[in-house]
């Protein structure tokens, strides 16, 4: 018998212009993707992980997320992720979820204070979470980065703090934006919880230039497959 197509929401915010692409993204790796509007005070009943897309929510006013953090949806979100749900955040996302406190540091402008826009390789550090669990350790995926403020900031004499947290980095002279210890995407001391600045939606088809990214998202997909069959 199939498995259930696990049900996974992608929030879509004023600004959001990333949430289509998530959603057919999500859709080709044969999940049950739904919108969810940020004024939604609730997830859609079922569901088994949340992906917060990119885009620039609310116009990227005051910093990038620290509006989209208020949203009533967010509340959803934070009570899905302390529940132990599957949340994954894509650039603004990754920014939201920062704001919101549900992962550690701030992204800050781009150390060149200029938009970057193209591919970059990424070194997977860890295998073994829901978000990479289709990688190896020291693998190189080649997605793309499209972002003004991706510099992922946290005091360097407190970076034994997020040890084992550390999920995707940069090559140390492919750091597109000054992030520090060259980290593009790290997870929450649960590890239920992640952001990346790279975009993995953009990255599922060769025909794109890359299919790396089809490693994070199909991961997410099973993971929530077997956090839905875990519930049910």
């Amino acid at each position: 018998m199939n498995e259930p197509r696990p049900r996974i929401a992608v929030l879509v915010f004023p600004g959001s212009n990333d949430d289509r692409d998530a959603l057919w993204a999500l859709g080709a790796f044969d999940a049950d993707a739904v919108p969810v509007w940020h004024a939604d005070p609730d997830l859609p009943a079922g569901v088994a992980g949340v992906v917060l897309p990119g885009g620039f929510s609310y116009g990227d006013y005051l910093r990038s997320g620290a509006i989209a953090r208020f949203s009533p949806a967010m509340r959803a979100v934070r009570a899905f992720a302390d529940d132990g749900g599957l949340v994954l955040g894509i650039c603004n996302g990754f920014q939201i979820l920062c704001e919101a406190g549900l992962l550690p540091g701030v992204l800050r402008p781009n150390t060149g204070l200029t938009f970057v826009c193209g591919d970059v390789p990424v070194r997977v550090e860890r295998s073994d979470t829901p978000f990479t669990r289709r990688c190896a350790v020291g693998d190189e995926l080649i997605i793309p980065v499209k972002h003004g403020e991706g510099c992922f900031t946290y005091p360097t004499d407190r970076l034994q703090e997020l040890e084992g947290q550390i999920v995707l980095r940069y090559g140390r002279s492919d750091n597109p934006n000054g992030s520090t210890d060259d980290i593009a995407g790290i997870v929450n001391a649960a590890g239920n919880v992640m952001g990346l600045m790279p975009h993995p939606e953009h990255a599922v088809d060769p025909l794109l230039g890359s299919g790396d990214g089809a490693l994070v998202l199909a991961s997410l997909v099973e993971s929530a497959s077997e956090r839905a069959l875990a519930v049910a």
